[in-house]
């Protein structure tokens, strides 16, 4: 049996051990931090990067078809049922566009903040449905405006050129205008 006095020279020691148990816990987090680091600078840098595509290069894109290659398509095609199809398929591929767009604006707030390496509640379903839908408006645009697109424009250079030109004039440096 332990009397009084040897229980409270034994519970000094008793308090060194519990703190031990704690520090060693936190010590066990401490040493996964190294591991974390790198996916956690990936992420920062694959937002970024998104940030900056989908502002500059993909907004764009959609641009260019909207104001360039739908309408250039729209006015060579055949009267009657492929400028019916064509103007269908232009209508689809605009309002994919304005979808693609809204769920992107959905996920730019957090996407920012991702970046910064600021805490995020970035929406993994949102991020995923835009995926998912962008694969699909790419895979349908490959698959059935582009090649129909190449065969209306093909019959005719002039009206493949024009698009070149217009998009060459639409995509050109901006140059000030000069005094001579």
């Amino acid at each position: 049996m332990t009397t009084p006095s040897e229980a409270a020279r034994k519970e000094p020691l008793h308090d060194f051990s519990d703190c031990h148990s704690g520090i060693l816990k936190k010590l066990d987090m401490l040493g996964e931090l190294p591991a974390l680091l790198d996916p956690a600078a990936r992420a920062r840098e694959i937002a970024a990067t998104a940030l900056e595509f989908f502002r500059e290069a993909i907004f764009e894109h959609h641009l260019d078809e909207e104001r360039e290659l739908f309408p250039a398509v729209l006015q060579s095609a055949e009267k009657g049922a492929e400028h019916d199809k064509v103007q269908a398929l232009a209508k689809r591929l605009t309002d994919e566009h304005r979808e693609l767009e809204t769920i992107w604006k959905r996920l730019e707030s957090e996407l920012k903040r991702v970046a910064k390496g600021q805490d995020s509640h970035l929406d993994a379903a949102e991020v995923e449905r835009l995926v998912t839908r962008y694969r699909a408006h790419a895979e349908f645009e490959e698959k059935e405006f582009l090649p129909l697109s190449q065969a209306i424009l093909s019959r005719n250079s002039h009206h493949m050129a024009a698009l070149g030109l217009s998009l060459h004039m639409r995509h050109a440096p901006k140059k000030p205008a000069t005094y001579i």
